[in-house]
């Protein structure tokens, strides 16, 4: 699964909307929905920002892993 698809899988798993997420990030709409487009991907800062908000682990998330939280 790359990036984008995961990004809003859990999104959606978490029962969030695009737009909740990219205020709480504190970035544009069109920022975020690049990203789950994946027409650009996050910086290191918005992946952990976006680790804290979904409580996933960075490995997950980025797809390493499918374990969402790492012990």
């Amino acid at each position: 699964m790359e990036f984008k698809d995961r990004l809003k899988a859990i999104r959606k798993e978490k029962g969030m909307t695009q737009k909740v997420v990219y205020l709480l990030l504190n970035i544009s709409a069109n920022g975020y929905a690049s990203w789950e487009q994946g027409r650009t991907e996050p910086d290191i800062k918005m992946i952990k920002k976006l680790c804290k908000i979904y409580e996933v682990s960075s490995d997950y998330l980025l797809g390493i892993s499918d374990e969402k939280n790492q012990k």
